[in-house]
């Protein structure tokens, strides 16, 4: 078996090595052992508390936080952006602590501010206060850390003249609404998107992901997907394209909910850690550490990836509250690591209640709720199981089998053992168990 499990189908489908499948149509197999991103929603409205793009529509991209200004209110920060407590090794060195393997900036979002030098637009951090290039300073921070560089990129653009710009007579936002651009304009403006995409693919060295948004608002056919996709592939060949412009997508990415089963293709849940993607002082609500290591692990043990965003303010700072969650994750990584990356889905649900992975012969229990006296798990192979672990403490943790399967004439029976735990629960926000299995002998 090459497993190693025999009758076990813990993970779902086994399948043969040289099958072609969604996970396998492209390169990046960095992104299946990844986990774990950091997704930064930024731009110059920041400096005043405003939602990323939304609010000069009429914010409603996240009701519950609706946030409304005049087109011109909006833009007006354009002049003043200046983050001098921008510092991006910093943050990288935080998201590398914390576990992420990957980053993902938003370089020019529906707004049309670019975070970056372009030839294609004033309307970009090279003209204001600040002057530096931010792209170039994330993108070489988290290189520097080890961290794979995503870039966001909006296809749509409310401020550029051929898009055409966004104008407060049109609110509220409905994509019926919006005023349709001529023929020449479109060409322009798609000339545009190429020029900006160009320099993004060209000029920032090895970039492994292009996340895109924005498309709702026209025809597939008019974003030329596939003109895109060979210009996206010439400069970078070995890049992963989100689904967000159907035809291109080497993952998936459900937003703001994790899936209750595995899908199909390569996926990734992208998820704030309060209520907004951008910058809103007011905005409190924060997920707890638990929470959000809960979704991690829900995430991981379903074969995908959770992108968690931060959203700085508009001086470059990190909120407390991100900050202190980052060092939070970075604790709890410092001994549960292994459980989350370069792992496989673990067992089924009806042989433990709760989210499990897999290396080798190491599966992992992730407790979201720590047992009253013992833990039952079902289907292992009972003779194999050579020691439990608590990962947080390296205890080990006593273990029986039921006379009647220990008893079997297999020679590799399967069957339910029940472990012992303490009866306080570890002072960890997700504790782990680890169930090491001794490798299947040829003779079995």
């Amino acid at each position: 078996m090459t497993d190693g499990f025999t009758g076990y189908t813990g993970g779902g489908v086994t399948r043969a090595a040289d099958e072609e499948t969604p996970q396998s149509r492209r390169g990046g197999s960095w992104f299946d052992e990844a986990a774990f991103g950091l997704f930064i929603h930024w731009d110059h409205a920041s400096q005043q508390g405003l939602e990323v793009s939304w609010p000069m529509v009429d914010g409603v991209n996240n009701p519950r936080w609706r946030q409304v200004v005049g087109v011109d209110e909006y833009r007006s920060s354009a002049a003043t952006f200046d983050p001098v407590e921008w510092n991006a090794p910093a943050l990288a060195r935080a998201a590398r602590e914390a576990g992420m393997r990957y980053a993902v900036l938003t370089t020019r979002h529906h707004s049309g501010y670019s975070m970056f030098h372009t030839a294609g637009s004033t309307h970009s951090v090279e003209h204001s206060p600040y002057g530096k290039d931010i792209v170039r300073e994330f993108a070489d921070a988290m290189r520097a850390e080890g961290l794979r560089v995503g870039f966001y990129y909006s296809l749509s653009d409310w401020t550029h003249p051929d898009y055409p710009a966004m104008t407060d007579d049109i609110k509220p936002y409905a994509v019926a609404k919006l005023p349709k651009p001529t023929p020449e304009q479109w060409e322009r403006y798609i000339t545009y998107m190429r020029l900006q995409l160009t320099e993004l693919l060209t000029n920032y060295g090895r970039i492994d992901m292009l996340w895109f948004d924005g498309h709702w608002e026209r025809d597939l056919d008019d974003w030329y997907p596939d003109e895109l996709k060979t210009l996206i592939h010439s400069l970078q060949p070995d890049i992963l394209v989100n689904d967000r412009l159907p035809g291109l997508g080497d993952f998936e990415t459900p937003e703001q909910f994790v899936p209750d089963k595995p899908l199909e293709a390569r996926w990734e849940t992208c998820m704030t850690m309060n209520q907004n993607w951008g910058y809103v002082p007011d905005d409190e609500n924060y997920k707890s550490v638990r929470e959000i290591l809960q979704t991690l692990v829900n995430v991981v043990s379903r074969r995908g990836n959770l992108l968690l965003n931060v959203s700085p303010t508009g001086s470059g700072a990190l909120p407390a509250s991100q900050q202190q969650r980052l060092e939070a994750f970075a604790e709890w990584m410092s001994v549960h690591s292994e459980s989350v990356h370069g792992v496989e889905p673990g067992l089924e649900p009806w042989q433990f209640g709760g989210p499990s992975t897999r290396r080798g012969d190491r599966i992992y229990l992730h407790m979201l709720a720590w047992p009253l006296e013992h833990l039952a798990v079902r289907g292992l192979p009972v003779r194999r199981i050579e020691k439990v672990t608590l990962l947080s403490t390296g205890e080990d943790l006593p273990f029986t089998v039921p006379f009647g399967v220990a008893a079997m004439k297999d020679a590799d029976p399967h069957g339910e053992i029940r472990i012992g735990t303490p009866a306080a629960a570890p002072d960890t926000a997700v504790p782990v168990i680890a169930i090491d299995l001794a490798p299947l002998s040829a003779e079995i």
